[in-house]
């Protein structure tokens, strides 16, 4: 019987001597913030430390104490209008409404560059001689006071001591949109009454189209 030899041990790594240490890495200095008022570079005292001197303090903290104060303003004029809009009669709404509409429908014929509705001459938009006149009015029609083929630009003159004149609106707003669409405004009288929401939300939408359509002008 033989034995057999054991291999050689072979060490994989030489062993580090135990007087060798590592060299302790240098110290940092400290960390310097930049100051909230004047942006000069400064030690912090504390972690919360935002100003490198009590003057700059002082000023840091009155900054703050304008914006917290300017931020509460903000919020209590949104809570005071949405309690004021809350208590807005449907009249009220209405009229606001109406009013939006107006602005909006003076502004698109304005754009497209259209004359008087029914008397077919050029619009003076450099004063106030210009409304948004109905078709069917509003005082016999008044589902059809939003409706945008029933609205169109036109002369204070003719809308307000000519009657809105009638004729001569039909033979304009048949050149404008087609016959069709005149005959279904004729004979559309199917009642409509919006809610409390629905007017804010259409006035909404028509201050929105204004602040755009001025923005093409």
């Amino acid at each position: 019987m033989t034995l057999k030899q054991k291999a050689p041990l072979v060490r994989k790594a030489p062993m580090r001597s135990a007087s060798i240490t590592k060299m302790p890495k240098p110290a940092k200095g400290p960390k310097l913030k930049a100051c909230r008022v004047c942006k000069t570079k400064f030690e912090p005292r504390s972690p919360l430390a935002v100003a490198c001197s009590v003057v700059c303090a002082l000023a840091h903290g009155k900054k703050v104490t304008a914006l917290q104060k300017a931020k509460l303003q903000r919020q209590e004029r949104a809570v005071d209008k949405l309690k004021k809009e809350s208590l807005k009669t449907y009249p009220r709404l209405i009229r606001e409404t109406q009013t939006a509409f107006n602005a909006m429908i003076r502004l698109r014929d304005r754009l497209a560059g259209f004359n008087c509705i029914s008397s077919g001459r050029s619009l003076d938009w450099s004063g106030n001689a210009v409304d948004a006149g109905h078709y069917r009015s509003r005082g016999s029609a008044p589902h059809l006071r939003f409706n945008e083929d029933n609205c169109h630009a036109q002369s204070k003159q003719d809308n307000r001591y000519g009657s809105g004149e009638a004729v001569a609106y039909r033979i304009g707003l048949i050149a404008r949109i087609g016959l069709d669409r005149v005959e279904l405004l004729e004979a559309d009288n199917a009642p409509c009454k919006w809610t409390h929401d629905e007017l804010r939300a259409m006035k909404a939408d028509y201050q929105r189209r204004v602040r755009e359509m001025k923005k093409e002008m």
